[in-house]
């Protein structure tokens, strides 16, 4: 007979460290009828191979949150369960042999004494009284975190399956999901089979906690899950007599990583080129297995590693290990509700960072599913920002090759990916390209971040000082300010809202008011009910029963989520991705009108086209709608061409523009200048941890027109006050950049980070903005304090304001 229930409140997928974590979090949280599955035995995919080190220095503040989280637990759980977890606080070394590296960890001991996390800054005799055994000779900067460590993988994931137990929870082994089964867009159960035996069980809620084989499982489903296993080395020596306890040690110029257990030094890599593996699937009998050796591919580190740690060269090798780890197309893991299907929950892809993410993700993951929204900003590993055409296994195979490499790689700003590259382009992709465009990729779109002169290589120089393509974004910039510059904006999220109750949904999800004549735009937020802004869009209301919305391109699927999710069963209302059916050229600056003259008949005056306005307008031998908006803060229309006419309308417009100046401009123009305007960037500036009034945006709710989602917060924060503002912050000194992540320094004293940074030519040095803690304060109070921002250890005077430092009173956008 079969022990398996016939129905649970939760079916969680996959027994490694990350399943194990979520069940028993849940359990904690007093769920009863939790069902873990295991296809063969517990930690035989991953968990049992991982390294096992806990960094709690990520690259955000809830990432650290969750790390630090994660090492607390692994201290606990021994004591509640009585497996040992093997965890060591014997802290961290990283070092720099490079000036560029040098400044990276510097930067990041700035963020982790933003974030509480202790760090020192030490000297190459430092890191040879805490790592005698090291090469130091070429070591140009080191840092050192006392209170990271190292655990045992295999045990942990133990304890947290025998606390779910002790709680109520069943961990099952040996029993496979073949398929997780749903009716009208939501789960209903899944499908096992246990040797002959097969059967269903009833359950509301699915967790795929499956790793490696989250992407097939998720794929049978409709889930979009983009994750791939790469092969993942390490070697571990025969015992090194005399060898003490040592810390945790990261060279990441040489793609390495050190690790002292039990009298032998474990070496790691992470090298530059991975070697994708399981593209024909995964063997059904894979259990606690080993991938073949391969020397060749290990031994560039190893000769690397040598040099730098000579008693490797005569300590022997116990163990040549070659195991399967997932990565994700942008080296980050995913959390939450998958968009496709309801009660499809992910926690998977963990990019070799499984051990000290897992703890803080169950959790996280738990607190989601039992409240219904996140405990905090979990964007950045969201599997909402997971796009369709993602799980395609050739786009994967080619990407990961990359993304491993990358955790040790240089983290320069505005680095780009160099794989699988141009999956989604403009229709005037080939024109851009013609004329210098040199492209990022966000989403998979394919967008100019810059422009390059004639006779300039069209490739990015990293650094974190001014990089290669600084004076085009200069020129392209001032263009905008002093002239008119042209933007493709073609990747855009583009939303129609359509049917009877249209209107009736988007007054309930978003805090503006869109009861507007047709032809109006509105500029909202879209809210949780803790205030926060889940969606930060432009709405445009075609006709009374039509409305189209426009929101960034790497947003659009968390939005449709959004939409869709409070769509009501009864109201009738179509919600319809239109994104590809449509470019978007932004023709911006003082002569915009002078150029948009030239092309189109239709008057473009203040009082025929007002700004906040969309009209359909002829342009050159075709059709655009043109929307009086700007996101650079000057006088401008988005014009909003279907795709077969787009490039003829970029020639009428080119063609025109040329008496007037016009210029090509790229996103890195286009973010220097929003950030002088103080515009806020959602997922940096704005996220749904982001209160809408702290945000500044309380011009754009009205709680007048009656109930929204997040309008009880909004009056309770106006009664209350504010907890702390959004400040946007402009260096006196104008040769050092922001990109975000530096500390805000208020009298002295580090209260919070830059959310966004960029160089505001018109101004004339690096802006950037951040929340700055002000409970009882009036805005006089904050403006009268001494602000500073630290830059890889160095302070650097700022100014401050909370009204926009370029056109404060917004009167260029009517000129």
């Amino acid at each position: 007979m079969s022990n398996l229930p016939d129905k649970a409140r939760v079916v969680i997928v996959g027994g490694g460290i990350s399943g194990c974590s979520v069940a028993y979090h849940l359990a904690k949280l007093g769920w009863k009828d939790i069902v873990l599955l295991e296809r063969k035995q517990l930690t035989s995919g991953t968990t049992w191979h991982a390294a096992g080190l806990v960094g709690q220095l990520r690259a955000s503040q809830n990432m650290t949150r969750l790390a630090k989280y994660s090492a607390d637990l692994y201290v606990k759980l021994e004591a509640e369960t009585g497996i040992g977890t093997g965890m060591r606080q014997n802290g961290s070394i990283t070092v720099a042999l490079t000036p560029e590296r040098k400044e990276e960890i510097y930067r990041q001991a700035t963020l982790a004494r933003a974030f509480d996390v202790e760090v020192h800054e030490i000297s190459r005799r430092e890191v040879k009284d805490l790592y005698p055994h090291l090469d130091i000779s070429d070591v140009v900067g080191a840092v050192h975190l006392p209170g990271d460590g190292q655990c045992d993988p295999a045990n942990i994931a133990m304890a947290l399956a025998k606390g779910a137990r002790q709680l109520g929870a069943k961990v099952i082994e040996n029993v496979k999901v073949t398929a997780v089964d749903d009716r009208d867009g939501r789960v209903t159960g899944v499908s096992w089979a246990r040797g002959e035996e097969q059967g269903v069980i009833s359950t509301d809620l699915v967790v795929n906690c499956c790793g490696m084989w989250g992407r097939d499982l998720a794929a049978r489903s409709g889930v979009t899950l983009p994750l791939h296993a790469c092969e993942h080395f390490y070697i571990v020596t025969e015992a090194i007599p005399g060898l003490q306890r040592l810390p945790v040690l990261r060279v990441p110029d040489e793609c390495a990583y050190y690790k002292e257990d039990a009298g032998k030094m474990m070496l790691g890599a992470f090298e530059p080129v991975a070697k994708p593996w399981g593209m024909d699937g995964i063997p059904e009998e894979f259990c606690f297995d080993q991938l073949p050796e391969d020397f060749d591919h290990f031994e560039p580190i190893l000769e690397k590693a040598i040099r730098r740690m000579p008693m490797l060269e005569t300590a022997g090798i116990h163990t040549f290990f070659n195991g399967p780890e997932s990565f994700t197309p942008d080296d980050r893991y995913y959390l939450g509700e998958a968009p496709e299907l309801k009660g499809y929950w992910v926690a998977a892809g963990y990019n070799s960072i499984g051990i000290v993410s897992s703890g803080g993700a169950g959790f996280a993951l738990a607190q989601w599913m039992n409240d219904g929204e996140p405990p905090f900003d979990l964007w950045e590993v969201d599997i909402r920002r997971a796009q369709p055409f993602q799980r395609n296994r050739r786009y994967l195979k080619e990407r990961v090759t990359e993304t491993l490499g990358l955790l040790y790689a240089d983290h320069f700003p505005y680095r780009q990916m160099a794989t699988a590259r141009g999956v989604r382009r403009s229709p005037i992709h080939e024109h851009l390209k013609a004329r210098g465009a040199v492209f990022g990729e966000v989403a998979g779109w394919e967008r100019a971040n810059w422009f390059a002169a004639e006779g300039q290589e069209r490739e990015y120089r990293y650094g974190w000082k001014r990089q290669n393509w600084f004076a085009n974004q200069r020129d392209e910039h001032m263009a905008v300010r002093e002239g008119v510059g042209l933007f493709d904006m073609t990747s855009f999220g583009k939303i129609r809202i359509e049917g009877r109750d249209a209107l009736a949904l988007l007054q309930r999800v978003c805090a503006n008011q869109m009861d507007v004549a047709p032809g109006r735009i509105v500029y909202a937020q879209m809210l949780n009910a803790r205030g926060g802004i889940e969606s930060d869009l432009t709405v445009t209301r075609l006709s009374e029963t039509a409305f189209f919305a426009v929101v960034p391109g790497a947003t659009l699927q968390r939005d449709l989520a959004w939409l869709r999710r409070h769509a009501r069963p009864q109201e009738f209302v179509v919600i319809t991705d239109v994104t590809a059916a449509e470019s978007v050229l932004c023709l911006m600056g003082p002569k915009a009108r002078e150029v948009i003259a030239q092309v189109s008949p239709n008057d473009f005056s203040n009082e025929a086209f007002p700004f906040g306005t969309a009209q359909e307008i002829e342009i050159g031998l075709g059709l655009a709608r043109a929307h009086r908006v700007t996101y650079v803060g000057e006088l401008g229309w988005e014009l909003y061409v279907s795709c077969d006419q787009a490039a003829h309308v970029f020639e009428a417009i080119e063609e025109a523009g040329a008496s007037s100046g016009l210029k090509l401009c790229g996103l890195h123009a286009l973010d220097s200048c929003r950030i002088e305007k103080a515009f806020r960037h959602f997922g940096h500036d704005i996220t749904d941890e982001d209160h809408v009034l702290e945000a500044g945006l309380g011009f754009a709710v009205k709680t007048a027109k009656g109930d929204f989602i997040g309008r009880d917060a909004v009056l309770r924060r106006r009664e209350e006050g504010l907890i702390r503002r959004l400040v946007q912050f402009r260096l006196t000194d104008p040769e050092p950049l922001l990109f975000h992540n530096e500390a805000i320094v208020r009298d002295g004293r580090i209260v919070s980070i830059v959310t966004s940074g960029n160089y505001g030519h018109f101004l004339g040095g690096a802006i950037g903005m951040g929340y700055v803690p002000c409970e009882g304060e009036s805005e006089a109070d904050m403006l009268a304090s001494t602000y500073e921002i630290e830059i890889a250890g160095e302070r650097f005077p700022a100014q401050a304001s909370l009204k926009p430092m370029y056109d404060p009173k917004s009167e260029r956008t009517r000129l």
